[in-house]
């Protein structure tokens, strides 16, 4: 079998985002360049701190196992503890949503994400109310507080 791609750890670029509640370092291991197919990201969750907001996806799946640390995982059925070893799978749709957090106060929580990829995809966040719609390295964030017949403004 011919290996496709390797990369490793300390070779994968490294992308860091730091908010009062979400701070990480993600190192993109497969990167599917906003193509269909795979992605697959090193995440490292600072202490005390979550990936993103509660979201789910409208056609990507997201599959996460836990390397090392402690976490706290909220889903639609409440929140569960997650530790090195944990296998987390979640569906499209609103039944696979998520959010991650680090609950260790001095250690960060690593995970390995793979997700599906698809060249565009809306993503939900129910706690605040905003869709994503996220093509390529495009990305539009807006509140859903006014819908809109199909022909409006036509």
């Amino acid at each position: 079998m011919e290996i496709i791609h390797v990369r490793a750890e300390d070779e994968a670029p490294a992308h860091r985002r730091d908010h009062p509640d979400y701070e990480y370092i993600k190192r993109e291991l497969v990167s599917n360049n906003g193509k269909r197919g795979c992605r697959a990201s090193l995440m490292e969750l600072m202490p005390g701190k979550s990936s993103y907001p509660y979201h789910y996806h409208m056609q990507v799946e997201e599959c996460f196992y836990i390397i090392s640390g402690e976490g706290m995982v909220r889903t639609p059925r409440g929140e569960a503890p997650v530790r090195p070893g944990d296998f987390l799978y979640f569906p499209s749709g609103e039944a696979g949503a998520h959010k991650l957090t680090n609950v260790s106060d001095r250690e960060p929580l690593r995970y390995l994400d793979f997700d599906t990829a698809y060249p565009v995809d809306v993503a939900l966040y129910p706690d605040s109310g905003k869709i994503g719609v996220y093509g390529g390295s495009n990305a539009y964030i807006h509140h859903v507080n006014r819908q809109a017949a199909y022909y409006d403004g036509e």
